[in-house]
Protein backbone atom coordinates (compact mmCIF):
# COMPACT_ATOMS: atom_id res chain seq x y z
CA UNK A 1 0.00 0.00 0.00
CA UNK A 2 1.13 3.38 -0.62
CA UNK A 3 3.01 5.11 2.36
CA UNK A 4 0.58 8.02 2.16
CA UNK A 5 -2.38 6.32 1.92
CA UNK A 6 -1.27 3.97 4.97
CA UNK A 7 -0.52 7.38 6.83
CA UNK A 8 -4.13 8.76 5.95
CA UNK A 9 -5.68 5.71 7.50
CA UNK A 10 -3.55 6.00 10.04
CA UNK A 11 -4.97 8.96 10.87
CA UNK A 12 -8.36 8.07 9.77
CA UNK A 13 -8.45 5.52 12.61
CA UNK A 14 -7.27 7.69 15.18
CA UNK A 15 -10.23 10.32 14.30
CA UNK A 16 -12.64 7.46 14.79
CA UNK A 17 -11.41 6.65 18.23
CA UNK A 18 -10.84 9.81 19.15
CA UNK A 19 -14.25 11.19 18.07
CA UNK A 20 -15.94 7.73 19.91
CA UNK A 21 -13.90 8.73 22.90
CA UNK A 22 -14.73 12.10 23.28
CA UNK A 23 -18.31 11.27 22.94
CA UNK A 24 -20.47 12.49 25.52
CA UNK A 25 -23.38 10.16 24.75
CA UNK A 26 -21.68 7.14 24.43
CA UNK A 27 -19.38 7.90 28.14
CA UNK A 28 -22.86 8.48 29.11
CA UNK A 29 -24.64 5.57 28.62
CA UNK A 30 -21.45 3.00 29.21
CA UNK A 31 -21.73 5.40 32.71
CA UNK A 32 -25.24 3.76 33.20
CA UNK A 33 -24.32 0.40 32.05
CA UNK A 34 -21.67 -0.09 34.93
CA UNK A 35 -23.54 1.72 37.64
CA UNK A 36 -25.89 -1.23 37.30
CA UNK A 37 -22.91 -3.28 37.76
CA UNK A 38 -21.70 -4.58 34.34
CA UNK A 39 -18.08 -4.26 33.21
CA UNK A 40 -18.36 -2.96 29.24
CA UNK A 41 -16.19 -4.17 26.60
CA UNK A 42 -17.33 -1.81 23.48
CA UNK A 43 -15.83 -3.56 20.08
CA UNK A 44 -16.25 -2.11 16.82
CA UNK A 45 -15.90 -3.03 13.22
CA UNK A 46 -15.58 -0.86 10.50
CA UNK A 47 -15.17 -1.30 6.83
CA UNK A 48 -13.57 1.21 5.07
CA UNK A 49 -12.96 1.02 1.12
CA UNK A 50 -11.13 2.63 -1.15
CA UNK A 51 -10.16 2.96 -5.00
CA UNK A 52 -7.95 5.66 -6.59
CA UNK A 53 -10.04 7.99 -8.38
CA UNK A 54 -8.43 7.81 -11.58
CA UNK A 55 -9.50 4.14 -12.18
CA UNK A 56 -13.26 5.13 -10.81
CA UNK A 57 -14.34 8.22 -12.81
CA UNK A 58 -15.10 8.22 -16.33
CA UNK A 59 -14.55 10.74 -18.81
CA UNK A 60 -16.57 13.25 -17.19
CA UNK A 61 -14.79 13.35 -13.92
CA UNK A 62 -17.51 11.61 -11.76
CA UNK A 63 -19.69 8.38 -10.64
CA UNK A 64 -23.47 8.54 -10.31
CA UNK A 65 -25.22 7.62 -7.41
CA UNK A 66 -26.89 4.69 -9.55
CA UNK A 67 -23.72 2.80 -10.39
CA UNK A 68 -22.46 0.83 -7.55
CA UNK A 69 -19.00 -1.55 -7.53
CA UNK A 70 -18.76 -4.67 -6.37
CA UNK A 71 -17.50 -3.30 -3.38
CA UNK A 72 -19.92 -1.19 -2.75
CA UNK A 73 -23.16 -3.23 -3.15
CA UNK A 74 -20.52 -6.24 -0.54
CA UNK A 75 -20.50 -3.28 1.77
CA UNK A 76 -23.94 -2.41 1.79
CA UNK A 77 -24.84 -5.92 1.92
CA UNK A 78 -22.75 -6.18 5.01
CA UNK A 79 -24.92 -3.16 6.52
CA UNK A 80 -27.85 -5.23 5.20
CA UNK A 81 -28.73 -2.23 3.12
CA UNK A 82 -30.33 -3.85 -0.14
CA UNK A 83 -30.41 -1.95 -3.52
CA UNK A 84 -33.25 -2.21 -6.27
CA UNK A 85 -31.33 -1.43 -10.04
Amino acid sequence: MEENLKHLMQKLGHAINESLSESESIEEVLGEIQREGYDVFLVLEATIGFNERAARDSDSGSTSPESFSDQDHAFLKALKITVKE
